[in-house]
């Protein structure tokens, strides 16, 4: 039996989002790790929350010591012999283009990343960072997004890490554990100014996990000024760490896989008006036998036919099944007509899935 009470729930999509997991203890000869200092007087820049706007880190401080005082948002630079990423603060290697770059005294513990895009083309990247306490116990993960970094591009950030320590800690190690990119004219959207398209199509940050079975759903709002007409299933492309299509996974219907998990039923034509949204639910098992198990980051979104693509990353655990389950668009009806569709709106509460035992 699994879970699937939150198959459908409501995802408030944040630049940067907090996540707070009980990790084991980690060695602490780790990747990407650095000692964050306990804080000193607060520094220019910073606001009376002890927030500090989003920007670019400074090197420069009291005695040479790394600043989180902010550089205009947005700010970016061209790497350099000295600023391309080879290694983070500290002597740790960078990850996937990124590295951090110092810790700072806001007057709470924070530190700076810089990500560089290395490829052709312009990407909007999603990096997941882990907090360690000095004996190596994870304390809290939280993730940063970065778009439309440029190619051959370098973009600095701060993060402000004064909601993320227990008050009991002044100090933590931070390690880059996970750095996700997605090609900027596809990436997922949930608020701001309205894709060309008039529809935005994003991902559940986390979906429903349990006893190997997966449950995740895509959501679609139609966020434009015409009525929306809907019919089918998404078609979708599943992609590997480079963004190749992986020919030997199959999409299935979603009751091919599981039953009662908000990925079964018929699909039945829909309109939205602007606000209205609708989603569809993905499933999949994490069953290995022989051979090598599948996992594929990504996966490369088209509402219906013809429609613009939008990759998602869902982190596909398939094991060795090959198979993704795919359920039909249906109308989510916590939104009312014309409640929605403004720029910067947020996502509703979807429906509950069907609380019913999963037939396996």
């Amino acid at each position: 039996m699994v879970q699937t009470s939150s198959a459908h729930s409501a995802h408030s999509a944040r630049g940067n989002s907090r996540i707070v997991r009980t990790l084991p203890v980690l060695p602490l000869a780790l990747s990407g790790v650095l000692l964050l200092t306990a804080c000193g007087s607060e520094s220019a820049g910073a606001r009376q929350d002890g927030r500090t706007p989003a920007g670019a880190a400074r090197s420069s401080g009291p005695a040479g010591e790394f600043s989180c005082e902010p550089r205009p948002s947005g700010a970016a630079s061209a790497p350099s012999a000295s600023s391309t990423p080879s290694a983070s603060a500290g002597g740790e290697p960078a990850k996937d283009g990124v590295r951090i770059t110092g810790t700072g005294r806001i007057p709470h513990p924070c530190f700076g990343f810089e990500v560089t895009n290395k490829e052709k083309e312009a990407l909007s990247y999603t990096v997941t960072f882990t907090l360690l306490s000095g004996s190596g116990a994870a304390l809290e993960t939280t993730k940063q997004t970065v778009p439309s970094v440029k190619p051959g591009e370098t973009t600095q950030r701060i993060v402000d890490m004064r909601d993320l320590l227990p008050s009991t800690q002044d100090s933590a190690r931070v390690r880059i554990t996970k750095v996700r990119s997605v090609p900027a004219g596809e990436a997922p959207s949930t608020g701001g100014t309205c894709p060309s398209s008039g529809v935005r199509v994003y991902a559940d940050e986390d979906g429903d996990a349990a006893m190997g079975l997966r449950v995740l759903a895509l959501h679609l709002e139609n966020c434009g000024t015409q009525p929306y007409r809907l019919n089918g299933y998404p078609q979708l492309q599943v992609l590997d760490e480079r963004h190749q299509v992986l020919s030997g996974v199959e999409t299935v219907r979603g009751s091919e896989v599981a039953q009662s998990t908000g990925a079964d039923g018929s699909p039945r034509p829909m309109t939205l008006q602007q606000g209205e949204r609708a989603y569809a639910v993905l499933v999949w098992r994490n069953t290995v036998g022989g051979g090598d198990a599948v996992n594929a980051p990504y996966a490369r979104v088209r509402a219906q036919s013809g429609a613009a693509p939008v990759t998602v990353i869902p982190e596909l655990d398939l094991g060795t099944t090959g198979k993704l389950g795919v359920g039909p668009w249906k109308k989510d009806d916590t939104r009312a007509p014309g409640a929605g569709g403004a720029s910067g709106s947020r996502a509703p509460d979807r429906p509950s899935a069907p609380t019913a035992p999963v037939q396996q």
